[in-house]
């Protein structure tokens, strides 16, 4: 059971990587504080409520591969809401986002693996679906306008 989402954005292969993997950039368009080490097991982390990392974040996420400027994986967690089903830290679910260039822009493609497939898990997903179509869609309104 893999989320699997694509977008084209009318941007630099290289400036969407940064969008991903900079803390000044990814704060402009996904979470409003963020932890990022780019190195292999370094801090992934997106603070979704600056005031308590603990709630609503990725705190403890890692970094497990990247190569700069075609793709970066990382571990996940979910919101509060699923935190008792998918935020145990030896069973988190994985995102990847590959970066494939075009004369014109870059191809952004998101696959999100380790789903279960109870009920509560189900809903996790459905909930992350709808939430990663929105975070993609604020990443290329942002970088569009930013032309």
């Amino acid at each position: 059971m893999t989320i699997h989402t694509e977008i084209f954005v009318n941007s630099d292969v290289e400036l969407i990587w940064k969008a991903w993997t900079e803390v000044n950039k990814i704060t402009t368009w996904f979470a409003p504080a963020a932890e990022i080490q780019l190195k292999d097991n370094g801090k992934y982390e997106l603070y979704f409520d600056p005031t308590n990392k603990n709630s609503m974040s990725t705190i403890e996420c890692k970094i497990l591969s990247f190569e700069k400027p075609s793709f970066i994986e990382f571990q996940w967690k979910g919101p509060d809401e699923f935190k008792d089903v998918m935020n145990d830290e030896n069973a988190l679910t994985i995102v990847k986002i590959s970066f494939i260039p075009y004369e014109n822009g870059t191809k952004l493609i998101l696959d999100h693996t380790g789903w279960n497939d109870t009920d509560d898990w189900i809903k996790a997903k459905k909930w992350h679906i709808k939430a990663w179509g929105q975070a993609l869609s604020s990443l290329k309104s942002n970088m569009e306008s930013d032309r």
